[in-house]
């Protein structure tokens, strides 16, 4: 199937058989949407050619009266198993996330997700590697459809991607592989930030893998201002291995998350192990 910038993302998205291909052309689809299909590839034109963008945020109004809450603010949300993204870029350009709250560009709850040579950006929250935590799929029971509050098993794996956000922009329980990938880090008023927010459970022996990739940051950043992970959940499971990383990185590399006592069952890995960090992070 071969679309346009003029024709309905979301009803092509409806119409798709599982295992189709949906090819964008070069444009700038502004549209939230989500695909429910499974095995469905979605191939842009090139990662600088074919956008698909919008602005919802978290204290925006909902038409149900409701704010959106960060947990429906994404332009494309997959909830089907399979599915393969390539050569385009995702965005929420809502800006402004110290006003505005969480903007969420790509919500993942698939099993088995592929995204290759793409870009993902926003500020806050750019990336929701689903599932949800535990407590949240029982809060939120009954103001987030069934699809997006699975409890899963969700395996990603993210190859050759540029993810820009300025805080917790990679965030979520799924187990994700992020493998030469360029995570870039915002200017933001609030003058700090935080790369990765995992909250796997303890039952969880998987969760984030950044390897290989480089951590670059957009001019205006200060040097040791962003974290490279903190944990939004207990034993949330993150791990480093041979990346670069450019002079914005804190030295200490991670934080507990505010007043919690997290450092204590936080699973931080770091290969090789960097000389300075914080004394909870582990070398394997």
């Amino acid at each position: 199937m071969k679309i346009t910038p003029q024709d309905s993302l979301q009803e092509a998205f409806d119409k798709a058989r599982p295992g189709e291909t949906i090819e964008l052309a070069e444009g700038i689809y502004r549209t939230k949407c989500k695909l429910s299909v499974p095995g469905v590839t979605l191939r842009g034109a090139g990662i600088d050619k074919t956008v698909i963008v919008y602005d919802d945020y978290a204290n925006k109004i909902a038409v149900d009266g409701k704010e959106y809450n960060t947990f429906r603010t994404w332009t494309l949300a997959v909830v089907s198993d399979g599915v393969t993204i390539e050569d385009m870029t995702i965005q929420n350009d809502a800006l402004h996330p110290e006003i505005k709250g969480q903007e969420v560009a790509l919500t993942v709850y698939g099993d088995a997700f592929t995204m290759r040579h793409c870009r993902l950006v926003s500020t806050q929250d750019t990336l929701f590697a689903g599932p949800l935590p535990d407590d949240l799929i029982e809060r939120y029971d009954g103001f987030l459809t069934d699809d997006l509050r699975q409890c899963k098993r969700c395996r990603q794996v993210y190859t050759d991607c540029k993810i820009e956000g300025t805080v917790d922009f990679i965030f979520g329980c799924a187990e994700a592989l992020f493998e030469n990938c360029e995570i870039r880090s915002l200017n933001d008023a609030r003058h700090v930030g935080y790369a990765a927010a995992p909250a796997h459970a303890l039952s969880q022996t998987e969760g984030f893998t950044f390897r290989k990739c480089i951590f670059t940051y957009e001019e205006g950043v200060d040097a040791g201002s962003i974290y490279l992970a903190r944990p939004w959940r207990d034993y949330g499971l993150c791990v480093f291995e041979d990346c670069t990383y450019g002079a914005h990185i804190h030295p200490l590399g991670f934080d507990k998350w505010n007043d919690t006592n997290r450092d204590r069952t936080a699973r931080f890995i770091e290969i090789p192990p960097v000389p300075g960090r914080v004394k909870w992070v582990r070398t394997r």
